[in-house]
């Protein structure tokens, strides 16, 4: 390929929009345009990057045995009827209607549709393990797309479904896309880690995400110093902090005027914040949830959800507050009718005594507050979010906390479709029988991006071999001079006869021009050929990973050496 004929509109500013540095890097370095808010056009940077991408995808998938298939993205409805995640699934999913009036949506996910479709062929257990799994657009309705190819409506994503008949298969099955993942990402040269994840609205009870380890990361993920649990911060496991036993005191309501957080009821009390407790109040499809945890803790709305069963909670106004009889700021369990409001205690709080929480009453708080005594929860569990220093729940020792973007997620669904949808095999002895399932999901563009956000520096993007767009760009520095011009080219066709996938920059522009952008698109390696190589007998070699510099004798294997260098990068 050469330059002159490349669709790669380098730009030299950082578009406004453009937050992180893959979005600014992958505009800048003419890899991705924007259509409109939230989608993208791959420009042929980025698509070959994208197909080198999906090509270790369909060999580690392959060899663990999945087909590859091709599913419609228009869904009918009735099928998401069928499983119940049509009026809940939420406003992310795009929903349209035909000329007839029949409703459908681009498909965010295809559990529904490739259940349907195995459910009308796979009738015996002699047909299963069967996983199945395509390449494809996906397309959620984000409420505030952002950052670039990270949180996008329409996006690339590699999703599989395995099918199985007990649960042992299951089991083999994720172990396999586990295993299957973790060599895609390896294989694409990132610094990842598995870790516990929630399942979400997919759904199922067992999941993990592949976090690519990186500053600007949107997720956040738990580890612990010790051991090798490692988990997404909506779902680490927390154990019960215990409290040092203590007489029960009488309930006492104090005022407390303009203390409406935990460190000014404290500060005016003259108490230990780890003896108060703090409310946070949201909204749900089963009405007002009032969720209490230590004040120095903090609550994890994830967790509040499936605790709680809904599938999301969203912050509460003040109108809900009123209603349930109590106010913002003030908010506690003592006297809260559980007609009107569902009360979430962190299973640490049973553990508190003598606690100080609102009065349900502008400018008074209770002191002297105890569980049982004095409140009694809808729900008692694991409801706050970790922190550092927290203890590991498997070993104890202490966690720390890192940032990731989420490249994949596996999940294992067991009969939650199977059964909705009535999915079932026959067994050895003729009985019916639902099938169990795992879903299993790459965002590709997302692993792009994740890769520039781990591997850049001021100049630009640093692609691993395996994945970057071209191997190696051969740079003639003066175009006026034929001999080293005439070279150039001879390197240049000499490295694509022996298999490198070489880009050679014919542009009448200056070195420095050139040097830029070679830098900003981020080529492994970088030949430079002018007069004073030729004169030297050398060619110039950089590796943009190191800024390694290399002189290779003229008279040597030199397309040899090349070859082994790209290797080792």
């Amino acid at each position: 390929m050469k330059v002159s004929q490349m669709y790669a509109p380098t730009l030299r500013e950082v578009p406004a929009e453009a937050e992180i540095p893959s979005h600014q890097l992958l505009l800048r370095a003419g890899f991705i345009r924007k259509s409109t808010n939230g989608m993208y056009t791959y420009l042929p940077l980025a698509w070959r990057v994208i197909k080198k991408i999906e090509n270790i995808i369909r060999e580690e998938m392959d060899n663990k045995g999945a087909q590859e298939i091709m599913m419609p993205i228009m869904q009918p409805a009735e099928i998401w009827q069928e499983s119940g995640r049509w009026g809940v699934y939420g406003a992310e999913m795009v929903r349209v209607k035909d000329r007839h009036g029949h409703e459908y949506c681009l498909g965010p996910t295809h559990e529904e549709l490739v259940t349907s479709m195995v459910r009308m062929d796979v009738k015996s257990y002699r047909q299963l393990p069967l996983n199945l799994y395509q390449i494809q657009d996906k397309f959620r309705d984000e409420r505030r797309p952002r950052f670039g190819l990270m949180r996008s409506r329409d996006f690339i994503m590699k999703d599989a479904y395995s099918f199985d008949r007990d649960i042992e298969g299951l089991d083999k099955s994720y172990q396999d896309m586990y295993d299957a993942y973790t060599n895609v990402f390896t294989r694409c040269g990132l610094t990842f880690r598995p870790v516990e994840a929630d399942s979400g609205a997919i759904g199922g009870n067992g999941s993990h995400e592949f976090m690519v380890l990186a500053d600007t990361g949107e997720a956040e993920i738990a580890y612990c110093t010790s051991c090798d649990y490692a988990a997404d911060i909506e779902k680490a496991e927390l154990n019960v902090v215990e409290a040092p036993e203590e007489a029960e005191q009488a309930l006492e309501m104090v005022e407390t005027p303009n203390c409406k957080t935990i460190a000014d009821v404290c500060a005016f009390l003259n108490a230990p914040v780890d003896k108060s407790m703090k409310a946070v109040a949201f909204s749900s499809e089963k009405g007002l949830i009032l969720c209490f945890v230590r004040g120095d803790h903090e609550v994890n709305e994830i967790k509040v959800a499936n605790t709680v069963g809904v599938n999301e909670v969203e912050m509460a106004d003040e109108s809900l507050l009123v209603e349930a009889g109590t106010v913002g700021g003030y908010m506690g369990p003592v006297g809260l009718d559980p007609e009107k409001v569902t009360i979430v205690i962190d299973q640490s709080v049973m553990k508190m005594h003598n606690i100080c929480c609102g009065a349900n009453k502008e400018g008074y708080h209770y002191v002297n507050a105890n569980p049982g005594r004095d409140f009694k929860p809808t729900f008692v569990a694991d409801i706050r979010l970790a922190q550092v220093g927290d203890p590991c729940p498997h070993c104890g020792a202490k966690m720390e906390k890192a940032r990731g973007i989420e490249a994949g997620q596996v999940f294992k669904l067991f009969t939650k479709y199977s059964k909705a949808m009535n999915a079932t095999f026959l067994d050895e002895n003729g009985k019916e029988q639902p099938m169990y399932m795992g879903c299993y999901g790459i965002g590709v563009g997302r692993t792009m991006a994740a890769c520039v956000e781990q591997s850049f520096d001021k100049d630009g993007i640093i692609w691993p071999v395996s994945i970057a767009p071209y191997e190696v760009l051969v740079v003639p520095v003066n175009a006026k001079d034929k001999e080293s011009w005439d070279k150039a080219f001879e390197i240049y066709e000499a490295l694509k006869k022996a298999g490198v996938e070489a880009v050679i920059d014919d542009r009448n522009e200056r070195p420095g021009v050139k040097f830029k952008d070679a830098d900003l698109i981020g080529y492994p390696l970088r030949v430079v050929v002018g007069p004073k190589t030729i004169k030297e007998g050398n060619l110039e070699v950089k590796a943009r990973k190191t800024g390694e510099v290399s002189m290779l004798p003229m008279d040597s294997d030199y397309i040899a050496t090349i070859v082994d260098m790209l290797k080792q990068l």
